[in-house]
Formats: C-alpha cells, sequence, structure tokens
C-alpha cells in the first residue's frame, strides 16, 4: 500500500491536574478502538510536565501515582519535563518509571560519568503496518545548574540533535521530535532541520491548528488537560504528503475512564492517609499575611537564612498559603501552605542591587502580582520579608509603599560590596528581579525545596 494515513495523539504540561486525566483516558481509549477497528495506525504520547507536586498524589508517592495513571491509559511514548527532571531527587527520578509500560525518550540527558540513564533512551523507531518507519527523538529544557546540582549532566539541546538527528534520520522516514524545550526552541528547529513533526510542550502554547514552519508541523496543547492534540499524516510512497493538527476540548468530553476513575480514587486514598503523618507540634500559631508583616512570614524568612547559612535571606511572603494553628502539625497541612515545587537558593548581590530589588519588592503592582510559573503555585506574590536586615516601610495614602530605610547591623548597606543572600530559587528566573538573575553567583539547594526548609524549620521550634 503505498498512500496511508497515520494518527498522533498527544498531551503535555498536565501538571498533576489528575482530575482531567479520566476524561483523556476515555477519549484516548475511544480513538485508539476506532482506528483500530478502521485498521489504522495510531500513535499516543505525553511530552511532559505531566507530575507536578503540587498535587497530594504525586508529592506523596513521588511521581509514581502519574505512572500509574500513564501505564492505564493508551499512552506509547513520553519525554521528560522540567517538573519530572528537576523537581525529585536523582534516585527519585532514576526509579520514577521502573513500572511504566510506556518507552521514555530522552537524548540529553545523562549521569554523571556521561553514560544514558537505564530508564530512557535516545530515539525509538515505530514501524506502521505498511513498513513505514516512524523515527522519535526526545529533547528536555537544559536546566544546567538545577541538573547539576542534582547529579545529572544535561547536554545542550541543539548540539544533541546535530548529533542524534542525522542517525535517525538514515533508520527512518518519518521524523517526530518529541520536545520539553518550549515553542520558540521548537520555531528555531523547524527553521534549522529537516524534522516533520514535533510535538512540543514546556510554553504551554495552545497551537489551534498546529503550525507549519518551513515544512515541520509544531504542536502543542497548552497546560493542565484542557485540550488535547491530534495530528494526521498522509503518507505517500513512505513520504508525508500532508499534515494537520488541531486540539480537542476535554471540557467537551461527556464520558470518563471509570478504570482510571478508580485508580484515582485509590491513590487519592493512599496520599490522604500518607498526609495525615504528623511532623511537628506547635506551641504557638504562626499567622500569615499578604500585605503586612506576619509572625509565620518572618519565622520562615529566618529558617532560610539560618538552613543556608547566609547573613542575609529574603522571600514573598505569599509563598506560605495559610496559618497553622496551635498544635500538631501532618505532611499534609505543609503541602496545603507550601506547595511550591520551589528550591533554596544561595546568591551574591551587591549592595546597590538590594536596593533596587527591595525598592521594586514595595509597589502594589508587585504585592499583589497573580504570578504564574517558576515553580510558583500561589495566589499573589505578597509583601517581601527578610532576615538579616531591617526594612522600614510605610504604605502611602495611594495604596502604594515607600522604603525608608535598609539597615544591616545599624548601618546602611554598602553600594558595592557583595552581600550572599537566601532566596527562593523564583527570584532568580525570568524578569521578576534582574538584579538578583544578573548574578553570576549563584547556586541552587537541590533536591530539598522550600517545604523542606518548613519542616526543618518547624521541627527545630518542636525540639526548642
Amino acid at each position: 500500500m503505498s498512500k496511508e494515513t497515520v494518527f498522533f495523539y498527544h498531551t503535555n504540561d498536565l501538571h498533576s491536574q489528575l482530575s482531567q486525566w479520566p476524561k483523556i483516558v476515555h477519549y484516548l481509549e475511544t480513538k485508539k478502538v476506532l482506528h483500530e477497528d478502521r485498521n489504522e495506525d495510531v500513535l499516543f504520547f505525553d511530552l511532559g510536565d505531566h507530575a507536578d507536586r503540587v498535587h497530594a498524589i504525586t508529592e506523596a508517592t513521588s511521581g509514581q501515582g502519574n505512572i500509574e495513571l500513564l501505564n492505564a491509559s493508551p499512552v506509547n511514548y513520553v519525554t521528560i519535563g522540567n517538573n519530572e527532571g528537576i523537581t525529585f531527587s536523582k534516585d527519585s527520578l532514576d526509579h520514577l518509571y521502573d513500572q511504566a509500560k510506556f518507552d521514555v525518550i530522552v537524548a540529553n540527558l545523562f549521569n554523571e560519568n556521561h553514560v544514558r540513564p537505564s530508564w530512557c533512551v535516545p530515539s525509538r523507531i515505530h514501524t506502521l503496518q505498511s513498513g513505514t518507519t516512524i523515527g522519535m527523538l526526545g529533547l528536555t529544557a537544559a536546566f544546567y545548574p538545577f541538573y547539576t546540582e542534582l547529579g545529572w549532566v544535561i547536554e545542550d539541546p541543539i548540539v544533541t540533535l546535530e548529533r542524534e538527528l542525522p542517525v535517525l534520520k538514515q533508520q527512518c522516514d518519518v521524523v517526530v521530535l518529541l520536545s520539553h524545550l518550549g515553542y520558540f526552541m521548537d520555531e528555531r528547529i523547524a527553521a534549522d532541520y529537516d524534522i516533520d513533526v514535533i510535538l512540543g510542550a514546556h510554553t504551554h502554547h495552545r497551537l489551534n491548528p498546529a503550525i507549519e514552519i518551513e515544512g515541520t508541523l509544531i504542536a502543542q496543547t497548552g497546560k493542565l488537560g484542557t485540550d488535547l492534540g491530534k495530528i494526521t499524516l498522509q503518507i505517500d510512497q513512505r513520504q508525508v504528503t500532508a499534515k494537520e493538527g488541531t486540539l480537542q476540548s476535554i471540557d467537551a468530553v461527556a464520558e470518563s475512564s471509570l478504570a482510571t476513575e478508580a485508580v484515582l480514587e485509590r491513590l487519592q486514598q493512599s496520599a490522604d492517609a500518607s498526609f495525615r503523618e504528623g511532623v511537628a507540634v506547635l506551641d504557638r500559631p504562626l499567622d500569615i499575611s499578604w500585605t503586612e508583616p506576619s509572625t509565620f512570614a518572618s519565622f520562615l524568612v529566618e529558617y532560610l537564612r539560618q538552613w543556608c547559612n547566609t547573613e542575609i535571606s529574603m522571600m514573598h511572603s505569599g509563598i506560605i498559603l495559610a496559618s497553622l494553628r496551635e498544635g500538631a502539625v501532618t505532611k499534609g497541612d505543609l503541602h496545603r501552605i507550601c506547595p511550591h515545587p520551589i528550591n533554596p537558593c544561595i546568591v551574591e548581590v551587591k549592595g546597590s542591587n538590594i536596593k533596587t530589588a527591595i525598592e521594586r519588592s514595595f509597589t502594589s503592582k508587585m504585592v499583589h502580582l497573580p504570578l504564574k510559573g517558576y515553580g510558583f503555585r500561589g495566589v499573589k506574590l505578597g509583601i517581601m520579608v527578610f532576615a538579616g536586615l531591617n526594612v522600614e516601610v510605610v504604605e502611602t495614602t495611594e495604596g502604594e509603599y515607600e522604603v525608608l530605610s535598609i539597615l544591616k547591623d545599624g548601618s546602611p548597606l554598602l553600594e558595592d560590596k557583595w552581600y550572599t543572600i537566601a532566596v527562593p530559587d523564583m527570584l532568580t528566573f525570568g524578569n521578576l528581579y534582574p538584579e538578583i538573575v544578573q548574578s553570576t553567583s549563584k547556586r541552587y539547594m537541590m533536591p530539598e525545596l522550600i517545604r523542606d526548609v518548613l519542616l526543618w524549620a518547624l521541627m527545630k521550634n518542636t525540639e526548642s
């Protein structure tokens, strides 16, 4: 048969929005039966960030609950996202896919000895009924300092692509890139390399229809399982002659997979039981406010300074989502009030830049910013709080803030002096605080999260 049609279905960036998964699985299972009844080839993909420690199941099972849910779906091939790659310890990631019934494809991740981990392959070739071969290569975003601190070696994805793509192209008829690199990197790859389809992720772009650049079709479904992607390839004489990609709204799917719902319920019950475990006892409540000084924010920022052994620490109060009552504190309490996959970071910043960053933080826009991304899973950033600095701030009648003074040990910061500061890693990304981002001295404390620092602080407080 010279002419044939092959179908791909793909998800990305579910971020453990697991309530969507039973509907997604039902839709995929329906399509699997439909295409198989028609004797058509169909493949199913997930492009990473399926797991997110914001969800109790993911947290309690170190992501293995997500793998069980993927196993209960038709998914054939996955690549990893940064949430799988850098929010779990090295040991957890090394065992995350022990029970996987699908292939994990990622070409640019290695152990420290530059040997590829046993749980993944750089590429895979799938042979259709006609004999046409689909070659798949997987690449994930290179968060260098994080992977390094965890004991991995992450390679520049373009370097990997230039090494692996020519080899794969010699072995297959159609090339598909499983990319957790983000849309802008996918655009660059599409313009510069001969690839038929890029199944994308990471930047949460909702591409409906999929976009074609220089003959390469780029697809991405957004985030949180709101949509599912479908790719249709027309192939003649083992060459792609037409391609298109569309999205299917999951809200429009009326039914759910009952088997998946049963797995989800069992996993949730197990996670709930785990989260009832007590971890500390408070002899006084810790109250949080996002708009004014509070005991909880002051408590955590001081212990952040102690844990990182720095002279100064600073963080936004919005990283704590709720107060804690006096009495027993459980694992579930900690996860509920601090769900972010955010690590502590030690950074060196000049006094003049610290002053600028503090002044930037005390604006109503920044205090009330409903930040999305950078690992932040809160409502708003909240005011900045400090340990090792005395920052005097007043609120103006217009609802803004005015920084009156910034003192360390009773004296103003020296503008040209470099200070060592402990911060949540989110302050070192993007354009929130260029003065911090631009520092060339950063150490990400891996694999501990801010939540682990909070646990340590509560346990020390209980002991004292």
